[in-house]
């Protein structure tokens, strides 16, 4: 069955200002037909005002939909602006809605047709620093960091790259921003494009900016050559580059330490400089999602990139999976039909992926997703996507590619915490927003801003918290300069202010495995 989608609606997703006096409930859009309940509603309770009027029909557990308005079956529910799926009885006002009366509206292969771009031109706000300080680099690019890595070429010298690491570090930690290896248990047996992704993955975090020196180290006899990775890695500076393979040094820990003590003495002239925000490239993630991710986390982190690509910065979103069932949204933003286009094909190839693995495309949300309210994917989906805010989007790219634009940016990848964090950092983010709802202690190699959804967590984890979304729920909260306080904060992060994961030393990458193992 094919169905045709319009892309020439209205892609606004509002966060109400008024979204801290509603405790009780929270109408997302001022489109929608439903209300999600913030705190378990008894069954009989007038809902508070402005829409007193209604009662709880059934009691509803907290983080699920009350209808606002009598919705006949087959009618759409409207959730984030957006059609979340079409009811499958009638529904009265005030009913709850969940998997008894709604369904989603997704089957069969759908055509797409672009209607023009319905984004609006963003403006930056008058009172917010348009300017952090960083480390520009020799080829013009801008670091938030000023770090030396060593990355390897194959997982046999992993355990060499990392006594390096570690002897540096006691040798020059002071000197620098930070000494890290980067190590994984690729290179080897790797064939055809699975072979490729591992190369560009890392030629992408070679030339990171917040790299300001790179010890690469190879074994010799791997099939992700030395040679190779580094032809891969076009616009290095080369005075900060050294490579060696183990096998034809004698001592590979002498031999690393030495490249290492050449690097940092030229790194020690590096210095933060004042840089325009249009420097600035933010990574956008969401893991261990809760109820409250769509209307508070992943709100505040979509207005940041409102806020970034105003200021023409650049925004990347990865995690293709969490955009099926929302992918118009995006294509009523393309910039162009190129850009269309791109998007069409971004999010048939990953659903082709799923076909080709014998896994279902358009999976239900979990049983935990489900317990917390979510009932389609589509719904899973809207939220999933406010992190890409409500900027054009001016490009899409590929898994191991760098975005090259400003403004929003699409990038290939699946929705796996490391894989897409580290393909974020090796696209060019320079900082990662990671929105939760139930929390993580992973940090990747950009300094990784974890956001609570709730502040139950951000109260109970506070060593993997850097910020409380949460805050947005209490009364009397603006919102809107609930969002600025946080932008400052993050424009402070780039200037230099450590993160949870850099405090507490936890970082690492992962690279998509997608192919035969020799």
């Amino acid at each position: 069955m094919s169905t045709e989608q319009k892309t020439g609606c209205s892609i606004t997703l509002d966060t109400p200002a008024d979204i801290g006096e509603q405790l009780q409930v929270l109408q997302v859009h001022s489109r929608d037909n439903v209300v999600v309940a913030l705190q378990p509603l008894e069954q009989g309770v007038a809902l508070p005002v402005p829409f007193a009027a209604l009662n709880a029909q059934q009691a509803v557990p907290a983080g699920h939909k009350v209808a606002l308005t009598d919705i006949a079956k087959g009618e759409p529910v409207i959730k984030y602006g957006f059609a979340i799926g079409a009811a499958t009885k009638d529904i009265r006002a005030g009913e709850h809605i969940h998997s008894h009366n709604l369904a989603t509206l997704l089957s069969g292969q759908v055509n797409y047709r672009f209607d023009g771009c319905q984004a609006q031109p963003l403006a930056f706000p008058d009172g917010l620093p348009r300017e952090f300080m960083g480390y520009r680099r020799a080829n013009g690019k801008v670091g938030t960091r000023n770090e030396l890595w060593i990355i390897n070429t194959v997982g046999c010298v992993n355990r060499a790259a990392m006594r390096v690491a570690e002897q540096a570090r006691k040798l020059y930690g002071d000197e620098i921003d930070g000494i890290h290896a980067f190590t994984h248990p690729f290179g080897c047996s790797q064939l055809g494009d699975d072979l490729d992704h591992t190369r560009r993955l890392l030629a992408g975090l070679i030339q990171h900016p917040n790299a300001g020196a790179v010890l690469v180290m190879g074994l010799g006899c791997e099939n992700n050559q030395l040679s190779k990775l580094l032809a891969a890695s076009p616009g290095v500076d080369l005075s900060r580059i050294r490579s060696f393979n183990a096998q034809q040094v004698e001592d590979e820990i002498e031999q690393g330490l030495a490249a290492v003590e050449e690097l940092i003495a030229q790194m020690r002239s590096d210095k933060r400089t004042p840089c325009p925000i249009s420097d600035l490239v933010v990574g956008m993630k969401c893991g261990g999602s809760d109820g409250l991710s769509g209307l508070t986390a992943n709100p505040l982190v979509g207005r940041m990139a409102d806020l970034v690509a105003a200021g023409s910065g650049k925004v990347i979103l990865t995690e293709t999976p969490e955009m099926f069932g929302a992918e118009q949204v995006f294509m009523a933003r393309a910039q162009n039909e190129q850009v269309f286009g791109d998007i069409v094909s971004l999010v048939n190839d990953f659903k082709q992926y799923f076909i080709d693995n014998k896994q279902p495309v358009y999976e239900n949300p979990s049983p935990g997703n489900k317990d917390g309210g979510l009932t389609t994917l589509e719904e899973k989906s809207l939220g999933a996507i406010q992190k890409g805010g409500s900027a054009v989007v001016n490009q899409v790219i590929r898994y191991g590619d760098t975005a090259s634009l400003n403004g929003l940016t699409l990038l290939e990848g699946p929705g796996n915490d490391a894989v897409s964090s580290t393909a974020l950092t090796a696209a060019g983010a320079t900082l990662l927003l990671f929105t939760t709802g139930r929390g993580t202690p992973l940090g990747f190699p950009a300094p990784t801003v974890k956001i609570s959804s709730n502040s139950s967590l951000a109260a109970r984890k506070p060593q993997w918290i850097d910020f409380d979304a949460g805050g947005l729920l209490k009364k009397d909260q603006n919102a809107e300069q609930f969002s600025y306080d946080f932008f400052r904060y993050l424009i402070d992060v780039a200037s230099g202010k450590l993160t949870r994961n850099e405090v507490s030393d936890n970082r690492e990458i992962a690279i998509w495995k997608n192919g035969v193992t020799l």
